[in-house]
């Protein structure tokens, strides 16, 4: 399976169009699909050759296949990792990044701001294999220094966090985590390669759900996960290849002709996003606003440091709680109910009934996730119909 790891001379959005483009011998202008699961072998010689890693080619699609890898490719140019591989979803680009390297009587150190898919990894599944988790403050650097015990092996955090976009400071945990000897995982499907590449900060490993801006559309579930080559090639690469949460080839080209785009569509939803968060912030009926890229935020100053908008996604709290809550949702016309984000559709959901339903009442209200509160991910509709759209479903409140 080739490999590049030579940083390019290309800005972002060239690479998202040109980066990772092999083509076959038609010369084809579009990334070529490679629908198949094995490849042939010239002789009995080359398989062996091909298995001992001895030939540079593809096996098998669990292990590798050329669509696949183009896609991997890519993504290894916008985040300016070493290596990287895709997956099925974002949740086995999580699972992943953390089984492949923890064993038992490890430690990992987890912000408690998570989607709740990933609480369900750091609380429940960890556990059950030895790997002890403590759960704190992301915000506070001192809770992520107290926490490191001599087994800390892993810190993990997302960063805007899921669904209050709570920020985390990306330098200092990373810092803190090295003095450790552990590695920082950092889930960036948020603010996506266009506004904060985490690497910068010294992050080690990154992770996506693709499913979310990369496809931008909502066709297409998958995950990647890039860090450096020591980490794939001793960890990542064996795991996925005997576990199996393959990227399918069809997938990988979505991906691919979404990333031609993901750079205009990005700034465009984060300007979107952010005559939203005004409008709702001036409303009566909103107790509060969340949004990493207005002045009122707790952490603006430290958002806009690590990002360059506030990216699309924008948590508000409408007085009246549950109630409220649905009738706001209801009543919408233009924003549909789901749970998804990142699409070009603008879609609200209601967090403590759907992704964060599985937490306590205790564990929801220590995070913010109250009744009331409703996450917006902001599309690529004209922000004055959606404003419009969002005061008629405030009156019907």
């Amino acid at each position: 399976m080739s490999r590049s790891n030579a940083k390019s001379p290309y800005r972002a959005r060239t690479l998202a169009v040109h980066g990772g483009t092999v083509r076959s011998q038609f010369g084809e202008t579009s990334e070529a699909m490679f629908l198949t699961s094995g490849y042939v072998y010239d002789s009995a010689e080359a398989a062996e050759a091909r298995f001992k890693g001895e030939d540079d080619g593809f096996i098998y699609s669990r292990f590798a296949n050329p669509t696949v890898r183009m896609f991997e490719e890519r993504m290894i140019a916008l985040e300016g990792a070493d290596d990287a591989r895709a997956t099925a979803t974002g949740m086995a680009a999580v699972t992943a990044s953390m089984l492949c390297q923890l064993s038992t009587g490890d430690h990992v150190v987890a912000a408690k701001a998570l989607f709740g898919s990933c609480r369900y990894i750091i609380e429940d599944l960890l556990p059950r294999f030895g790997v002890t988790c403590t759960l704190i403050d992301g915000t506070d650097l001192d809770a992520w220094a107290d926490a490191v015990q001599p087994n800390t092996r892993v810190f993990f955090l997302e960063t805007p966090s899921n669904p209050t976009l709570e920020i985390i400071d990306l330098k200092g945990v990373a810092d803190i985590a090295h003095k450790a000897g552990a590695k920082l995982v950092v889930d960036n499907v948020f603010a996506t390669p266009v506004l904060q590449r985490p690497m910068e900060f010294g992050a080690d490993i990154v992770v996506y759900s693709a499913t979310k801006h990369i496809d931008g559309q909502g066709r297409c579930l998958g995950g990647i996960v890039l860090g450096p080559q020591e980490f794939i090639d001793d960890h990542l690469a064996n795991f996925l290849r005997q576990t199996g949460p393959s990227l399918s080839p069809f997938n990988a080209w979505v991906m691919l002709k979404s990333l031609e785009t993901l750079d205009l569509r990005v700034r465009e939803h984060a300007r979107n996003a952010r005559c939203v968060a005004q409008a709702l912030e001036a409303s009566s009926k909103i107790v509060r606003t969340l949004y990493p890229g207005l002045a009122s935020h707790p952490q603006h100053k430290l958002a806009m440091a690590q990002m360059e908008l506030g990216g699309n996604i924008v948590a508000f709290e409408i007085a009246g709680g549950k109630a409220a809550a649905f009738r706001f949702a209801n009543a919408l016309q233009i924003v549909k109910i789901s749970n998804n984000l990142g699409d070009a559709k603008s879609l609200i959901t209601h967090p403590a009934t759907t992704t964060h339903q599985r937490l306590d009442e205790a564990t929801q209200t220590e995070l913010g996730i109250t009744e009331g509160l409703l996450r917006l991910s902001v599309g690529l509709e004209d922000p004055s119909d959606l404003v419009d759209d969002l005061n008629r479903a405030l009156a019907a409140v």
